[in-house]
């Protein structure tokens, strides 16, 4: 199981959060899957998920997404997704 916390900041504030759990074994591959999920539950647009994101929460445990990220404009400064890890 995996836990990804994702936040929605507005001038360094949290404005909205949820935990986001993945029950099976987490893969990459499902990031876009997984990224339209969270998005969903946030009621908020998916942002444009490059390798880039990929590999920076594979090697840092968090991805940032700013506007440039999204099609349409925001009403936040950055949504972050973030592993929670395990004790």
């Amino acid at each position: 199981m995996t836990k990804i916390w994702a936040k929605l900041m507005k001038d360094e504030k949290i404005q909205k959060n949820i935990v986001y759990i993945v029950e099976n074994q987490f893969t990459y591959s499902q990031m876009q899957n997984y990224l339209f999920d969270i998005c969903e539950k946030l009621d908020i647009a998916s942002p444009i998920l490059v390798k880039n994101h990929i590999f920076h929460l594979a090697k840092f445990n968090f991805v940032k997404f700013v506007q440039r990220d999204f099609m349409d404009s925001i009403s936040f400064d950055s949504f972050i997704l973030e592993f929670i890890s395990e004790k």
